[in-house]
């Protein structure tokens, strides 16, 4: 899920939470059940992405189950798609159903214009753990995850076996190996390790969390930690050792990496199917997938993806979740894998064959375990734009772990949760 971050719908969800009247003392919302067997009508759905150009031809698969629904669908760009929901909701002009970014709900649900998961249709357990806290705001579930994604470690089979190295399971074994790459291995510049382009906090985050770090406690952030900084620290050394480059142009990635200049880097499942194309015949032999390297305390990793949530003022509700609870059925999200190669969120789909005999979605299916999330407070959008000010500054030693630590923190106090 593209990294979306608007001024213009900060201001407009202001406005709508005036005007729903929710503010951030509101306790916990109560669903209401859905009686699926009374849905019928017309739902309306928007979708951003390969997947909005997609759904329209896979849901009628649901409306022949269904005669007496009909789903209209209507594409988006992810560019524009955080604006429209904003605009919409301002204006009382929601759809029944809409994907939302999975770093989006507590900033949608503020508003008081999402609708709370009906408890009879969803168990929680169903999915992955990190992929529910997606749509978990204070307690209540907004909406429930469709796909996932995460972040493995991609390198350069030929490169590593030229050097002389396996798979990384350690940070000290990952440092090591970037170096053999470098060195051994043909890949001048050694590691790809993003700093800038909005990718640069998910790979800082993964590197807290493994050191045993959280960015949250008690309802508000908490980034100046000594586990935050033992993250960074491992961060900067990549870069520190020249064993990553700080001064790659915009735009020459995953070009470098399929030239040979650097043998590895951690991305998400879409990235395969990018490799192979752009690589050519043959070049996907070339690529191997493996977890995160384990740091002090874990090998975690960062889950996105994107949710399904149904607004408060829709049309037509029951029939609204029937559809969202389609979706995430086991094997119509493994069929669903098949038409985009979207990964489930549902835990049981990756049993499917579809799925279950691919090495390399195993990997991801393995990461994906343990693999958390941002949480879901309002301004994590503002918070994640200071994380990218400020790594780049770390990257370009500008700054040191410490002192990128304490300004994360300061700036993230000034924000606020939103809460």
């Amino acid at each position: 899920m593209p990294n979306t971050r608007a001024a213009a719908g900060v201001l407009l969800l202001a406005l709508a939470a005036a005007a729903c009247g929710r503010g951030a003392e509101q306790t916990p919302e109560q669903a209401k059940d859905v009686a699926t067997d009374k849905a019928a009508g017309r739902v309306t759905v928007w979708a951003m992405g390969e997947e909005g150009k997609a759904l329209g031809e896979f849901v009628k698969g649901f409306e022949a189950a269904n005669p007496g629904i009909k789903v209209e669908v209507t594409p988006m760009g992810w560019d524009v798609a955080h604006d429209k929901i904003t605009s919409a909701i301002a204006g009382n002009a929601t759809p029944d159903v809409s994907m939302i970014g999975s770093t989006w709900s507590g900033e949608l649900a503020k508003t008081g214009a999402l609708d709370p998961t009906p408890g009879n249709l969803f168990d929680k357990a169903a999915f992955f753990p990190g992929a529910w806290q997606t749509v978990d705001v204070g307690g209540t579930a907004y909406g429930v995850p469709w796909y996932v994604e995460t972040r493995v470690l991609y390198y350069r089979k030929d490169q590593a076996e030229k050097a002389g190295v396996s798979a990384p399971k350690t940070w000290a074994e990952l440092t090591a190996f970037a170096r053999a790459l470098k060195e051994k291995g043909g890949a001048a510049k050694g590691f790809n390790q993003a700093f800038t382009e909005g990718a640069a906090w998910q790979e800082a985050l993964p590197l807290i969390w493994s050191a045993g770090g959280e960015i949250v406690k008690d309802g508000a952030y908490t980034f100046d930690t000594p586990e935050a900084v033992t993250g960074l620290k491992q961060y900067a050394s990549l870069f520190q050792q020249k064993l990553a480059p700080n001064d790659t142009p915009r735009g020459a990635f995953p070009q470098n990496f399929i030239k040979g200049e650097v043998g590895g880097f951690f991305s998400g499942p879409w990235m395969v199917g990018v490799l192979e194309n752009d690589g050519g015949a043959g070049f996907g032999d070339k690529i191997e997938l493996a977890p995160y390297p384990k740091g002090p305390v874990s090998a975690t990793s960062f889950v996105g993806g994107s949710d399904l949530a149904v607004f408060k003022k829709a049309q037509n509700r029951d029939a609204a979740w029937k559809l969202i609870s389609w979706l995430t059925e086991p094997k119509v999200q493994a069929d669903w894998y098949t038409k985009v190669k979207a990964l489930p969120a549902v835990q049981a789909a990756w049993e499917e064959s579809a799925l279950a005999g691919d090495a390399r979605l195993k990997v991801f299916g393995e990461q994906l375990k343990d693999a958390k999330t941002p949480p879901p407070f309002p301004t994590w959008e503002q918070v994640a734009k200071v994380l990218e000010t400020e790594l780049e500054k770390l990257a370009l030693g500008k700054s040191t772990p410490e002192q990128t630590a304490k300004a994360i923190q300061q700036q993230a106090e000034t924000i606020g949760t939103g809460l």
